[in-house]
């Protein structure tokens, strides 16, 4: 599949999502625009607020478990729309940018632990999501990491580079 195929492909995934979504906000009579892009390989959708975000955080969540659970529906009407497992990204009020600043800014200061100890630092558990935002952040200073653990209580280790 060539890369403009493989966008095409993406894109239409985060229509089907899109059209999931927008009937249950119908359902729940609440207010959000929908915003369909391809970012690394994979569909994002995002859910904004027109006005103020409250409604919409109730589909957040406290940590994130609602949003968690919309996202893996969302997976599941595109496959059932297009018989294929999707890795749509679904974030909702900006619940995952933020997160992901929040993220980085833990791994750096796990990275800053690990260069002045030079001790393994083990971070508190995550969601893969998580996971993947710390790994890169770790990666890119030029240390190592590793997942370990079972879930709900996997968690990352940032390892000294040597």
């Amino acid at each position: 599949m060539s890369d403009s195929e493989n966008v095409k492909s993406l894109e239409a995934e985060g229509d089907v999502a899109a059209d999931f979504l927008e009937e249950l906000l119908d359902i729940l009579d609440m207010d959000g625009d929908i915003d369909i892009s391809v970012e690394a390989g994979r569909a994002k959708v995002a859910i904004v607020a027109d006005g103020p975000s409250q409604d919409l955080k109730r589909l957040v969540g406290p940590e994130g478990e609602v949003l968690d659970a919309l996202q893996d529906l969302a997976r599941l009407a595109v496959q059932s729309e297009t018989g294929e497992l999707s890795r749509l990204m679904l974030d909702i009020a900006d619940f995952r940018a933020g997160r992901r600043e929040r993220l980085a800014e833990q791994a750096r200061e796990a990275i800053a632990r690990v260069q002045e100890s030079g001790d393994a630092v083990s971070l508190s558990p995550m969601n893969a999501f998580e996971r993947k935002v710390v790994h890169d952040v770790v990666l890119e200073a030029g240390l190592r990491s590793e997942s370990e653990g079972e879930d709900p209580h996997r968690h990352v280790v940032v390892l000294p580079s040597s």
